[in-house]
C-alpha cells in the first residue's frame, strides 16, 4: 500500500484552487491529472531577461525589464491593435501593443501618468520601438525580480504560462518531507540537494544539480524495481525443460543458422534447463532471424512435454507469425494454432479445447491468448514479440497462466543502445543477434531533395508497372496549419489520383478493422502502393515490396528510419530506400541522413541516435518505447543510469535490501515513481 505521507502528491489536480472541469481537460492532455504530475512538470526552457534603466541600454530582440511612465492611449481603426504610449527615464518613447480585446486590461494595468515596471521583448515597428503584449506589468521593481529568469513550460490549448506557474506553486506547497533514499556518500560527492529542495529549485532556475538529482531519483527507482523483478523471478519455482532434440532435428530450414543464432539458442536452452524461470530478451536487428531462434525455443518446450505461446502486439503480426512458424515447422508434426480477438463461435471453442487438452502445442495470437477464459494444459514457455509494446506489469500478468511460472523469452527488432537496454530491460538477461544471415542484400539507400518529388513519383510508376510493390511514408496524418509537413492523407489523395485503386492508406487514427483491411490488401498483393505514417515500422513482411519512400526523412529519428527501411529487402530482389529531405536541414538532420546512407547496422545506428539526440535535439515527441522516463533525458540516462544501477545493487546486496532504514526510504521512492509493482512482487513472492 502506498505510504500515507505521499497521499498529498497523489491527490487529483482538481483539488488545487482554480482547477475546474474547463481547466482539467487541457491539464489531462499533458498527463497532469494529479498534484505530483504538476510538481514534476518541469520547464523545458528559460527566458533570461536583463534589467535596464532605459531603452538606450537595450538591444532590439532582447528580453528586458525596465521602468516606464504611461503617457497616452491610442486605439487603431477597426480591429487594429490598442497601443499604450510610455516614456522611459531618458525621454525615449515605446509603444506597448495589444491585439484582440485587451484594451480594458491594458488600461487597468497601465493607468495614465503612472510609473510601472514592464517585462517583454523589445522590437521595432517602422520608426517606433514597441513591446507586443508585455509578459509582465508590476507597480514596483520588487515584483519584477522573479521575472529576470523565467521558466517556460510545455503547454496545451487552454493553458497559459501564468496559469501553469500558479498551479506549480500550489503543488510545490504540498511537498511532504521524505526520507533520503540516495546513499549519503554519493549525495556528498555529487553535491546534490535533498529531494524537497531539488524540486522547487528546478522550477526557479536552470540548476543542473537539482535536475540531475531528480533524474537520478527516477533512474534509481527504475533500476531498483527491475532488480526486484529479477530477484523475485529467481526465487520462483519454474519447470526445468530438457528437450531431446527430436523435433529440432526434423526442421528443414532453407538457410544455415548464423553464429549469433546458434549462440542465442544455446543461451536459451541453458536457461530453460534451470529450476528458476528464464527471463531473457532476444535483441535482433531487422531481418536477423529472431523467428528461427524463437521456434527453436518453442520446440524445446514441446519436446519436454510442454506448450508454448507467442504473443504479438497486433493481429496482422500474429497472423504473419503463425504462417511463418507453420511453414518453418512443416514436417515436425507440431500443432500450431492462431487465436485472436476476431475468432468466434465453434472455431474459438475448438482452439480453447485444444489448449486445455494439450493437443495444440504452440499458440500464436494477440493479448486474446491470455484472457481469463483461455486455459492451458501445460504452458511452459511464453514468447513476447516486440517487447517494448508491453510493460513489465503486463509481462507479469501473462506468466500467471501456468501452474508454475513459465519461462519467458521477449523479442525486439528495435536495436537499443546498451545504456537504454539497462534502463528498459534491467531485469532480463540479453542475447543479441548481431550478425545478418548470409545472402541478405544491402538496401540501396539514397537521399533526394523534395524538389525532385515529381521524378520520385515517376520512379514509383515504373516500379509499379513491373508488378512490384512500394511503401510511401509521411511524418503526419494531416497537415498542420503552422507548418508544411507532408501529411499521409494529402499524399494519399495525390497518389490515388495518379495510380487509382492500387493505392491504400494506413495510419494510427484509422479504426483497427480499417487498418487491418488495408494492410491485408497490401500483403496479398491486391494493392501495390501503401501510404502510411510510422505505424508500419514494426513487423510487416511483404517480400514483393522492394521500394520505400520516406518523405521529410529529416523529421524522423535514426532508429525509426532504420525500422522503416527494414520493411523492404525481405525477398530475393534488390531493394531501394529513398529518403526525401526538405531544404532547411539542421546539422543533426544532415548527419542522420548521412549515417543512414553509410551503414545498415542497427546497433551502431541506435548508439549514434542516442548521441545525436542526447546532445539536446530531441524530436518533438519521443519515439514509442524510447525510454520509460519522464524526468531523465537521454544525456542524463547515459551519464547517471550506470551509477543508479550500481547503487540499487549496493542497496540490495550490502545495505539490507528494502527492510533496512535506507530500504524503507527506497520503498517510498518506488511508490513515488509508481514502480511499486517491484514492492508488490517482493511481498507476493
Amino acid at each position: 500500500m502506498r505510504p500515507d505521507l505521499l497521499n498529498p502528491l497523489f491527490a487529483e489536480s482538481s483539488s488545487l484552487k482554480g482547477v475546474g472541469p474547463g481547466l482539467a481537460r487541457p491539464l489531462e492532455k499533458l498527463g497532469l491529472t494529479r498534484v505530483k504530475d504538476i510538481a514534476y512538470h518541469l520547464p523545458d526552457r528559460w527566458v533570461l531577461r536583463r534589467a535596464v534603466a532605459n531603452l538606450d541600454e537595450a538591444g532590439l530582440g532582447e528580453q528586458i525589464v525596465l521602468p516606464l511612465t504611461v503617457r497616452d492611449y491610442r486605439q487603431s481603426a477597426g480591429r487594429g491593435p490598442f497601443r499604450v504610449i510610455a516614456e522611459d527615464a531618458a525621454g525615449n518613447y515605446v509603444a506597448l501593443t495589444y491585439f484582440g480585446r485587451a484594451a480594458y486590461t491594458a488600461k487597468k494595468q497601465l493607468p495614465l501618468g503612472e510609473k510601472r515596471w514592464v517585462a517583454g521583448r523589445l522590437d521595432q515597428f517602422g520608426q517606433t520601438w514597441q513591446i507586443v503584449h508585455p509578459d509582465h506589468v508590476s507597480e514596483d521593481s520588487a515584483g519584477m525580480l522573479g521575472q529576470l529568469n523565467e521558466p517556460v513550460y510545455p503547454l496545451s490549448e487552454g493553458l497559459t504560462q501564468g496559469r501553469v506557474q500558479a498551479l506549480v506553486a500550489q503543488s510545490l506547497a504540498h511537498l511532504p518531507k521524505l526520507p533520503e533514499w540516495i546513499e549519503p556518500g554519493l549525495i556528498a560527492r555529487m553535491g546534490w540537494p535533498s529531494w524537497d529542495a531539488a524540486l522547487p529549485t528546478a522550477h526557479k532556475a536552470e540548476d543542473k544539480l537539482a535536475k540531475d538529482r531528480l533524474a537520478y531519483d527516477e533512474l534509481l527507482a527504475n533500476s531498483l524495481a527491475l532488480m526486484l523483478v529479477r530477484e523475485s523471478n529467481r526465487a520462483k519455482k519454474g519447470t526445468p525443460l530438457h528437450g531431446d532434440g527430436r523435433l529440432r532435428a526434423m526442421l528443414k530450414l532453407p538457410f544455415e543458422l548464423t553464429g549469433a543464432q546458434k549462440r542465442s539458442i544455446a543461451e536459451i536452452e541453458s536457461d530453460m534447463a534451470q529450476g528458476a524461470p528464464m527471463l531473457r530478451l532476444l535483441q535482433g536487428d531487422v531481418g536477423s532471424g529472431k523467428t528461427a531462434v524463437a521456434l527453436n525455443a518453442m520446440l524445446i518446450a514441446v519436446e519436454a512435454g510442454g506448450q508454448a505461446a507467442l504473443l504479438a502486439p497486433t493481429e496482422i503480426l500474429a497472423r504473419q507469425h503463425a504462417e511463418t512458424l507453420t511453414r518453418m515447422a512443416a514436417g515436425t508434426g507440431v500443432n500450431i494454432a492462431l487465436l485472436t480477438g476476431r475468432d468466434k463461435g465453434k472455431a474459438r471453442e475448438s482452439i480453447l479445447m485444444g489448449l486445455l487438452d494439450g493437443s495444440i502445442d504452440i499458440c500464436v495470437g494477440t493479448h486474446a491468448i491470455f484472457q481469463e477464459a483461455v486455459a492451458y494444459r501445460n504452458l511452459a514457455l511464453v514468447v513476447i514479440d516486440e517487447q517494448h509494446r508491453f510493460g513489465v506489469g503486463q509481462r507479469l500478468m501473462l506468466t500467471q497462466k501456468a501452474r508454475r511460472t513459465p519461462h519467458c523469452l521477449a523479442m525486439t527488432a528495435t536495436p537499443i543502445p546498451r545504456t537504454l537496454t539497462l534502463a528498459q530491460y534491467g531485469e532480463m538477461d540479453v542475447s543479441r543477434l548481431d550478425e545478418m544471415p548470409p545472402g541478405r542484400q544491402a538496401i540501396d539507400t539514397r537521399v533526394i531533395s523534395t524538389e525532385r518529388l515529381a521524378d520520385v513519383v515517376e520512379g514509383v510508376a515504373r516500379h509499379i508497372a513491373k508488378g512490384a510493390q512500394a511503401y510511401w511514408v509521411c511524418p503526419m496524418v494531416r497537415e498542420l496549419e503552422t507548418e508544411d509537413i507532408a501529411a499521409a492523407e494529402a499524399r494519399y489523395a495525390a497518389l490515388k489520383e495518379r495510380f487509382g485503386d492500387t493505392v491504400v492508406m494506413v495510419h494510427g487514427q484509422l479504426r483497427p478493422e480499417a487498418k487491418d483491411a488495408a494492410m491485408e490488401q497490401f500483403a496479398r498483393g491486391d494493392a501495390q502502393l501503401l501510404v502510411a505514417t510510422t505505424v508500419i515500422e514494426v513487423g510487416v513482411d511483404v517480400p514483393n515490396a522492394t521500394l520505400m519512400v520516406i518523405e521529410q526523412a529529416e523529421r524522423f529519428g535514426l532508429a525509426q528510419l532504420h525500422q522503416l527501411r527494414g520493411r523492404v529487402g525481405r525477398g530475393s530482389q534488390q531493394s531501394t530506400c529513398l529518403l526525401l529531405r526538405g531544404e532547411a536541414l539542421s546539422e543533426t538532420g544532415r548527419e542522420r541522413l548521412a549515417l543512414m546512407r553509410e551503414t545498415q547496422d542497427g546497433f551502431r545506428l541506435a548508439e549514434e541516435d542516442l548521441r545525436l539526440r542526447g546532445g539536446g535535439e530531441l524530436l518533438g515527441t519521443r519515439q514509442s518505447g524510447d525510454t520509460p522516463f519522464k524526468v531523465a533525458d537521454f544525456e542524463q540516462i547515459a551519464r547517471l543510469l550506470p551509477l543508479a544501477h550500481d547503487d540499487a545493487r549496493l542497496l540490495m546486496e550490502r545495505d539490507g535490501g528494502l527492510s533496512s532504514p535506507r530500504g524503507e526510504a527506497a520503498r517510498v521512492l518506488l511508490y513515488l515513481f509508481e514502480r511499486d509493482w517491484g514492492v508488490q512482487l517482493l511481498r507476493g513472492g
